[in-house]
């Protein structure tokens, strides 16, 4: 992936959460299958929708949450626990630090008719 380019990575179709076990604006961790491989994700609630990360810095490849599944997350903005990369909650764009101009990978997702968190 180069530079600032967003990519939606492949995933299997499992159920993440229910978006009503978070709060809006907050994070949580989650685990899913994507390309085959299990990997550690991010979701984050908008609303009545929800936005899924990998969960992992595109500066230095390390996880972004300061405990497992534990965010630095606050007015839309979250905050890289290693290094301070700042990122739009909403979008994965970095807007500052060591990596800013560069995207979190997007997981494609969306909220089924039940409510819940599901991997496309």
């Amino acid at each position: 992936m180069t530079q600032g380019a967003q990519q939606a990575v492949a995933a299997t179709g499992q159920v993440l959460c229910r978006l009503d076990d978070l709060v809006d604006g907050a994070a949580a961790g989650a685990e899913g299958m994507v390309d085959g491989v299990p990997e550690n994700l991010i979701v984050v609630r908008e609303g009545a929708t929800a936005h899924v990360y990998l969960n992992v810095c595109p500066h230095a490849g390390r996880r972004l949450d300061w405990a497992p599944g534990k965010f630095l997350l606050k007015d839309g903005i979250m905050v890289c626990a290693v290094h301070g990369a700042s990122f739009q909650a909403n979008s994965g764009h970095c807007v500052g630090g060591p990596c800013k101009g560069d995207h979190l990978r997007e997981i494609a997702a969306h909220v089924n008719a039940a409510g819940e968190v599901v991997l496309d």
